[in-house]
């Protein structure tokens, strides 16, 4: 069973629900997590749901549902928020009618990336699976809750000790909608050491 009393706010929403194994969380607009790269602002005002672990080896599960999603940016999705220039963030945003973007940001250092691939507009739930090996982490995404693909396997710079790691939701430009999160689960490793190349020798 999943330990909804071991969640804490990073930064509250003004709308939100939790129950049931079931969290909804109302965005606000003008609501984010960037830092820098090509658009040279920084936004940290997204809400963040998390919990702490300084456990090693762990994965985490949740589905996502962003029916409500209509406006350019909206996302909701998995997140790890170390502090405003450390963390990573996994979602579907909303960009028109015909697609939108399946993607995720790490940001280290005070500096973001985006890795993205378009998906159909008429998707409107995405299950991820985050995976930590120390201080590597994976995200995974998968349409059933069964199958998952890897969307990246990272490095954190501060993600060698206790870690904070949920769920967020936002609302960049002038827009809002309530994004619901379901199927919460944390499990054993899910991503396996790696079986091919021996690692160097220090």
């Amino acid at each position: 069973m999943f330990e909804f009393n071991s969640l804490q706010w990073t930064r509250q929403p003004d709308g939100y629900s939790m129950e049931d194994n079931k969290i909804t969380i109302t965005t606000k607009p003008h609501t984010d997590l960037w830092q820098r790269t090509y658009y040279h602002f920084r936004n940290d005002n997204a809400p963040v749901l998390q919990m702490k672990t300084s456990e090693k080896f762990f994965s985490f599960v949740v589905k996502t549902d962003f029916t409500g999603s209509h406006h350019r940016f909206d996302q909701c999705g998995i997140v790890m928020y170390l502090d405003s220039e450390n963390w990573l963030k996994a979602s579907v945003e909303y960009e028109n009618e015909q697609f939108q973007h399946l993607g995720s940001v790490v940001t280290n250092n005070g500096y973001s990336d985006w890795a993205t691939t378009a998906i159909p507009a008429d998707v409107k739930a995405m299950w991820y699976r985050f995976s930590r090996r120390e201080d590597d982490y994976c995200v995974e995404c998968s349409y059933d809750g069964i199958n998952f693909s890897q969307m990246r396997i990272c490095h954190m710079h501060k993600g060698g000790g206790e870690i904070s790691f949920g769920i967020y939701a936002c609302s960049p430009e002038d827009s809002s909608f309530t994004a619901v999160f379901t199927d919460m689960a944390i499990t054993e490793c899910m991503w396996k050491a790696h079986n091919g190349q021996k690692p160097d020798e220090e």
